[in-house]
Formats: structure tokens, C-alpha cells, sequence
């Protein structure tokens, strides 16, 4: 403009006669193009290499403008959703997620900083993704919303398995000694707040070892998995079974009296006694003994304290003859 301006100002008359100003105007306006080109950086490698930065991160990102109108993709957001295409740009993400996921987004957008786990089925297989959202800075002061989307599908399959080996016998696949008490601590606790009735059954299996040094330990292993399903066809939903060590395993009766106790310990001693073990050695047949204790309304009882009692009344049956239910104090 301003060469142009200045041209038209000597066409006309307006210059001191024999100067011609443009040339040097233009030498001026060469010094503003050089200034303009190098304060916007149009020549600077950084777009180029924050767009390759911005393809090439292995979390997914959305862009959204102040609208939460989809504005941009990465190339890993693209692989994490196959159906995303740029002619989704300038949707509502919500209208985008429902095509997505089949679902709406688990929470508001208008939250400036969320932490979201969301689960997602492509091509038949659910993925899992950790979604973090912050605001974005645009230009000109307008603010936007940026979407990471990290795949966490691996670590927490890993995380199921951890928690399920740390939990559950391995041999069985019921709950382990540290489950139990995990999970029988606080139905004990409820119960005696309520003064309900607390059930505990120590179960062993009778010569055990005998089984072992006979057909080997291979026959033994065979013989609690079946001791183990047998009783559990015969249990009542909230009822915690588990392996308490070794041939040893205890059952809590949450709201069971001693006499139902009692019962349930009689019902499952029989329901092993007619189903012997089949093997390739043979038949063998399995029987074990039983200790029952039922928790006092009393403030200094602990589930410690209940176990010892069921403890004792095991022993008890085991030097009565085995193959029996012996109640604590009976």
C-alpha cells in the first residue's frame, strides 16, 4: 500500500520536482516484508515439525473448539477409531462419540480438567481408554478442549490377572486365605453391629497325606478340585468359601445360626462321602471332618478369636474318629 500510495502522490504533482520517491519507498517496504516474514516465522521448520510430533504420539488427541465442535485429529486417534473421518470436522463431539461408542461421553465437558476411563467395542473387541481433557488456548483468546485418549486395554487385563492371582487359589480357583479375610472381616463387623448371627466352618479332609504318599501328589491335587466342586454345588449364594491352607478350608455363614451351621457342615460331609474321587488309580473315597463355631454378642470377639473356636472343635472331630461335624463347646 504504501508504494502504491506514494506512486500515485508523484503521478500527480504532490513530490518535489526531479526526486522520484518510489525507490526508495520500495527499499522501505523490502525492510517491513523482511520484518513481517520474520516475526511470523513463515519460513520456520516448527509447524512442520509440530504437525509430524502431533501424527506420530501414540495417544489419541482430539481437538474442539469453544463449541466442543470437532476441529482436528491425530493419526493414532484415527487407529484408536476407525469409523473417525475429516468429514466429521465441525460436528458436535457428542453426536461423534454416540457414533463412536454407542453411547454418550461418561461426563460434561465443561469440566475444565477430567480423568475418565471408557470402555469401547471395535470390530468385536472392547478396548479400554484412559481420557484426560484440559482447555485450549486458540487465537484471538479463544478457548477450546483438548481430548488425549491413552489405550489401557493391556494394563488392565494385566491388572484382572494380578488381582485374580492374588486373590484366588490356584489349584482351586476359589478364594485364598488372604481373600477370605479380606472380604469376611467387614460381613463380621456388619454383623455383630446388627447382633446377626456369624457362622464359621474349618473343614479338613481326612488323610490327606495318606492320599498324597500312596498315589502321589498329582491324585492329591485331583482330590481337592474335587472336594471343591462338590461343595460348591452344594452352597448357597452369600456364602464365602475358601482355601484356608493346605487340605484345610472354611466356609463363613453370614446369618446362619450354630444349628444351620451345623447343618450346612453335615449336608457337605455327607455330599463328599457319596461322591468318591475317580481316577486312573481308582476309586477313592473322601470323607473330611468338620468345626463349627458361632460368633458371641460380644464386644472383645474378633473373627480371630471365631476361627480358634472352629479350630478347636475341627481337632476335636479328628480325634473323635473323622468323618464328622463337631460343634465348639459341644
Amino acid at each position: 500500500l504504501v508504494p502504491m500510495l506514494t506512486a500515485f502522490l508523484y503521478l500527480i504533482g504532490f513530490t518535489p520536482a526531479g526526486i522520484d520517491p518510489v525507490p526508495m519507498v520500495l527499499w522501505l517496504s523490502s525492510l517491513l516484508y523482511l520484518w513481517a516474514i520474520n516475526s511470523s516465522r513463515l519460513f520456520s521448520l516448527m509447524p512442520i515439525a509440530k504437525d509430524a510430533i502431533f501424527n506420530s504420539i501414540n495417544d489419541g488427541v482430539m481437538v474442539l473448539d469453544e463449541s466442543y465442535r470437532i476441529i482436528e485429529f491425530n493419526q493414532s486417534c484415527k487407529r484408536m477409531f476407525p469409523p473417525l473421518t475429516k468429514s466429521m470436522f465441525g460436528m458436535d463431539f457428542g453426536e461423534v462419540w454416540y457414533d463412536l461408542a454407542g453411547d454418550s461421553f461418561p461426563s460434561k465437558l465443561e469440566n475444565a480438567v477430567i480423568t475418565e476411563e471408557v470402555e469401547i467395542v471395535m470390530d468385536h473387541e472392547k478396548r479400554i481408554y484412559q481420557v484426560r481433557t484440559s482447555t485450549l488456548e486458540h487465537a484471538n483468546n479463544r478457548k477450546g478442549l483438548l481430548l488425549i485418549f491413552t489405550d489401557i486395554t493391556e494394563l488392565k487385563r494385566l491388572q484382572v490377572k494380578l488381582e485374580h492371582q492374588a486373590y484366588y487359589d490356584e489349584l482351586t480357583q476359589i478364594y485364598n486365605r488372604r481373600a477370605f479375610f479380606q472380604k469376611c472381616v467387614p460381613d463380621f463387623e456388619a454383623a455383630k453391629k446388627v447382633a446377626s448371627s456369624f457362622t464359621i466352618i474349618l473343614m479338613d479332609i481326612d488323610y490327606f497325606k495318606k492320599v498324597n504318599d500312596t498315589f502321589g501328589h498329582h491324585i492329591g491335587d485331583q482330590l481337592l478340585v474335587h472336594m471343591v466342586d462338590v461343595c460348591r454345588a452344594q452352597l448357597k449364594e452369600g456364602m464365602l468359601f475358601a482355601r484356608y491352607g493346605g487340605e484345610e478350608f472354611v466356609l463363613a455363614l453370614k446369618g446362619c445360626t450354630l444349628s444351620e451351621g451345623v447343618a450346612y457342615a453335615n449336608q457337605l460331609r455327607k455330599a463328599i462321602e457319596a461322591q468318591p474321587l475317580i481316577t486312573t488309580e481308582g476309586v477313592i473315597s473322601v470323607t473330611f471332618s468338620s468345626g463349627v463355631a458361632e460368633a458371641l454378642n460380644e464386644t472383645n470377639e474378633t473373627l480371630y478369636l471365631l476361627l480358634n473356636k472352629a479350630d478347636k472343635a475341627l481337632y476335636a472331630a479328628k480325634r473323635e474318629g473323622r468323618n464328622r461335624v463337631q460343634v465348639y463347646g459341644g
